[in-house]
């Protein structure tokens, strides 16, 4: 029957998302002109083909729940006398937890898309596209072994370089696109390096075979463990990169450069989550190693607070949204270093949920402001172009608003369970990482309350910066008007608060260029009333509209897991210590799950809590008290009441904390200084060295002859005396060039 299917058949799970791409790819290839009239058709079989997978893994991870099995299913890939690869598919509690993990998203992903790219003329080419990424997450997912991981990977980077250089005419997708290739290539190169080292001390590649392997000779002290932990640090090298952590950051806010829909799945469910997922696999290999553990720990620890500070001050939505995901996951892998495998697994399923309903609820805004502002992502991405979406967009306001609270950590939402779980476990395994957990959190509620305030809050502000540019820009506080030309504050902090202001609430120059937008005001018969003004104004004027039935659905779809998904992590017995849903569901012979020591019931949880909501309630309010009491930025008797109160706030630091995240941590500029530079005077010194002395020899040996050959050509003449004479010359001068004989 449809509800009872043998492990066996779960080849089938990324086999389905592989066919489909195959063949919309070779009718593109082979039958252009009829792929384009059949479009839909290629969209509506790779979206049945995924969901085709989502129901089987829905049944085979339903028959887990109950027999909590493993199996391998191998075949032979290369047998030699001294050496067998094998190649098949493993199926546990965990392969079928990311299984449905990725399969949901991505189902969610492809009708969203359907409407979102209708229009573009790459439309069946970024179903493939999608398909194909989706098909090789899947099968990382369930390789048994660490070259078939190796594989699938670097198919999953393959395809992210598609999808995020997905309109390849732009320079920047260009760029952005190569800059992510490159930088998982680093990850890849010292994972593979990893992957080596653990065969010359295992001699398998086979996962529980290596683990167990490893583990057993490091505890003997066969394995030296400088080397040991060298090992297990170029195979966190992988997920380094993958899941962005920090120093391997760097290009995850440029793979906003591909459509909306695409940072969906690679912030939240796919390429992400397969660095994660590799911690998860190995977890037995490196848990043996504290030296290895403790910098996994300390990475994710300074990668969340570091995501957190740059998204701070984000003013496109999608770079603000791009540092939350690596925020969030330096908070997995985190957990990870700390032991806390079963919460960092935890934190992943939370927040794949709620980061993608993110996403979409983002490409929804942005859809819609791009019929009011035009196809300018400069614009339309713009968070101080937006406000008051909440009237115009209700659904994704009240979805967005779920997507918001969850990961502020606030309570029943999804998101909170699972990061207490992390700050908990934090504190208990070192104070200054502790530190750091709680820090990002509140820093987390701040940033995120932020950009839904921007979005929802207030007033539409695109249509209305002729308004503050032509009338109230004489009302302003004498000190702010010299962006414009006038009066300079008077002192060094007025400088900076007046500079921060304006760069925020006017959106830097790209607001300011914005003055070709429509003429608020009527050219003949305008009122003089202000509020009447306000009016027609309102009703002359484009506002955004919500989205159609194809976007808002996964909204609402995914809003429901964004909710409710944390309730699998907790405990609510008494009795039991790991009572709660996803401990059972990862319990495994291979795999025992962390005792939930924290959680032992739903009351206790919610005391001990207290603190890190405590810290999410003040990053909540003080992200209201700067962008939510305003209303509207460009009512000038607020505004400027604003900047009287909060100006002592806004000094120095406030000016730097800005710059530092507008500047991505100025990481950016130490790379291109260290290495792109560092590499362009190599390449340089040694194109110097190829020329004058590599080239200048060859050179110098040819031109020697040459010149050799032409005199001798020269003394040439012929006479048989001048060819005697030097004869006779030469035998006289020969005995002088003998050798003497050693004594």
């Amino acid at each position: 029957t449809f509800t009872e299917l043998s492990n066996e058949y779960a080849w089938l799970i990324p086999l389905c998302p592989l066919v489909a791409p195959c063949l919309t790819g070779s009718l593109s290839f082979f039958f252009p002109e009829a792929t384009r009239g059949l479009r839909r058709v290629c969209a509506t079989f790779n979206i049945f083909s995924l969901t085709a997978a989502m129901f089987i893994s829905s049944v085979l991870f339903r028959q887990q729940i109950v027999s909590h099995s493993i199996q391998q299913y191998l075949w032979a890939w290369i047998l030699r006398s001294d050496f067998c690869l094998k190649i098949g598919f493993l199926v546990d509690p965990l392969t079928l937890v990311m299984s449905i993990l990725v399969t949901t998203v991505g189902v969610s992903v492809m009708v969203y898309s359907d409407s979102y790219m209708r229009h573009d003329q790459g439309y069946a080419r970024f179903y493939a596209y999608l398909s194909l990424f989706t098909a090789s997450m899947l099968g990382s997912v369930f390789s048994p072994n660490l070259i078939q991981i190796y594989v699938f990977r670097e198919l999953v980077g393959m395809c992210s370089y598609l999808l995020i250089g997905f309109w390849f005419a732009r320079s920047s997708a260009a760029n952005a696109c190569q800059k992510a290739f490159v930088t998982n290539r680093v990850g890849d190169f010292g994972l593979l390096l990893g992957i080596s080292g653990v065969y010359w001390v295992t001699g398998s590649f086979e996962i529980f075979e290596l683990c167990d392997r490893f583990a057993e000779l490091n505890s003997a002290g066969i394995v030296n463990p400088i080397f040991a932990n060298t090992i297990a640090l170029l195979l966190f090298s992988g997920p380094v990169a993958k899941s962005a952590q920090f120093p391997l950051h760097v290009w995850l806010p440029d793979a906003m450069e591909g459509p909306t829909p695409i940072p969906a799945p690679i912030h939240a469910a796919t390429m992400v989550a397969a660095g994660i997922f590799f911690i998860a696999r190995i977890f037995n290999l490196i848990s043996t190693l504290p030296t290895a553990m403790q910098a996994i720990a300390w990475v994710g620890g300074v990668t969340a607070l570091l995501g957190a500070t740059l998204a701070l001050y984000q003013e496109d939505i999608k770079k603000g949204l791009a540092y939350s995901t690596m925020s969030q996951l330096g908070y997995m892998v985190l957990a990870s270093g700390t032991g806390a495998y079963r919460s960092a697994l935890f934190h992943l399923v939370t927040h794949a949920y709620s980061k993608a309903l993110s996403f979409l609820g983002s490409g929804s805004v942005i859809h819609s402001m791009e019929k009011v502002v035009g196809y300018s992502p400069i614009k339309s991405q713009n968070l101080f172009l937006m406000g008051g979406l909440q009237k115009y967009m209700p659904i994704t306001g009240i979805t967005s608003l779920s997507g918001t609270l969850s990961p502020c950590g606030i309570p029943p939402l999804a998101r909170f369970w699972s990061k207490d779980e992390i700050i908990a476990q934090s504190w208990l395994y070192s104070p200054p990482l502790g530190l750091l957990a709680s820090t990002t959190a509140g820093l987390t509620a701040s940033y995120t309350f932020r950009i839904y305030l921007l979005i929802f809050g207030g007033n539409f502000r695109a249509n209305r910066i002729n308004d503050i540019t032509k009338s109230d820009i004489c009302l302003l506080p004498a000190n702010l008007v010299n962006s414009w030309g006038g009066a300079e504050p008077e002192s060094s902090a007025e400088r900076v608060a007046s500079d921060f202001l304006l760069t925020q609430y006017v959106g830097r120059n790209e607001v300011v260029e914005s003055k070709s937008l429509l003429d608020p005001y009527p050219s003949e018969g305008a009122p003089n009333n202000e509020q009447a003004t306000r009016a027609h104004f309102d009703q002359n004027l484009l506002h955004p509209e919500e989205s159609d039935l194809a976007m808002a659905l996964p909204l609402v779809t995914l809003a429901i897991p964004t909710a409710l998904v944390g309730l699998i992590g907790v405990n609510p017995s008494q009795k039991e210590i790991s009572g709660d849903l996803l401990s059972e569901w990862l319990t495994s012979p291979t795999y025992s799950a962390e005792a939930n020591e924290y959680l032992s019931n739903l009351t206790e949880v919610l005391v001990n809590s207290v603190s890190s909501v405590s810290l999410s309630i003040v990053g909540i309010l003080i992200s209201y008290k700067i962008y939510g009491q305003t209303g509207d930025f460009f009512k000038v008797g607020v505004f400027g009441k604003l900047v009287v109160v909060n100006r002592d706030l806004l000094t120095t630091f406030g000016y730097f904390a800005r710059n530092w995240s507008v500047n991505r941590g100025y990481i950016d500029y130490c790379y291109n200084i260290t290495f792109v530079r560092g590499l362009l005077f190599i390449s340089k010194l040694i194109s110097l060295f190829d020329q004058y002395i590599i080239d200048g020899f060859v050179n110098g040996t040819g031109a020697s002859n040459l010149f050799g050959g032409e005199g001798i050509r020269h003394g040439g003449s012929g006479r048989i005396s001048h060819y005697q004479f030097g004869l006779v010359i030469g035998i006289i001068l020969l005995p002088s060039l003998a050798i003497p004989p050693l004594p």
